[in-house]
């Protein structure tokens, strides 16, 4: 929100390294995306479920390279870090100590059993909790008439599908966004060439009854 730590730390492009956890779909990798666009830090991504040790070396060797060549920060990034063992997070804790790198991890557990605490105790711990059915429907809505989104397939939803597909998503914008696409591509065009979504559909896409 507006004023709040995290924000302002994004919008001065003065982060530390940070720790993003919580459910699934609930804005963990967004937040990274919308600092990746902010920052003027070369932003490096990965994920714990692919880099193995040499990819870190590698991503690693290369920041330190760019900050002794020209001044230029890295910060990053790695998807699922609770993936790493701890040889593997104990590679990046020198990089972490000297300013070569900001880390941003985002994970789905407890970093405070899942990552090694020297990592944790140099990194800022942020929980994001599940969204709020209001916030999934704006989601949804804008899903519907966004160009990234389903505008160009002409998709109308009934609002009692939109809550309903808000309501047993349990806060996971993923799941619902994915619920809503599949109810899209397989339900026949009226007439006059719209797609539309009523509750039954969702019910049918999100396999779960009222």
């Amino acid at each position: 929100a507006p004023g709040k730590l995290l924000r302002r730390a994004i919008e001065a492009d003065r982060l530390g390294s940070l720790i993003l956890y919580r459910t699934p779909g609930c804005g963990k990798t967004s937040l990274a995306e919308v600092i990746a666009t902010v920052t003027r830090r070369r932003f490096e991504r990965t994920s714990g479920v692919l880099a193995n040790v040499q990819t870190l070396r590698n991503l690693l060797a290369a920041a330190v390279q760019r900050k002794a060549l020209d001044g230029t920060e890295t910060i990053l990034f790695i998807d699922e870090i609770h993936h790493f063992n701890k040889s593997q997070q104990d590679i990046l804790l020198p990089f972490v100590e000297e300013g070569s790198i900001t880390l941003i991890g985002a994970t789905t557990h407890n970093p405070f059993f899942f990552i090694n605490s020297p990592l944790t105790s140099r990194s800022q711990i942020f929980e994001l909790h599940p969204l709020s059915e209001e916030a999934v429907v704006r989601i949804l809505r804008r899903s519907l008439t966004d160009p990234r989104g389903l505008q160009a397939d002409r998709v109308e939803a009934d609002e009692a599908a939109l809550a309903h597909l808000a309501r047993v998503c349990e806060g996971d914008a993923r799941r619902a966004l994915n619920a809503l696409e599949i109810a899209a591509l397989t339900t026949a065009r009226g007439a006059d060439g719209v797609i539309r979504l009523d509750r039954a559909v969702i019910e049918e896409s999100i396999q779960k009854k009222a």
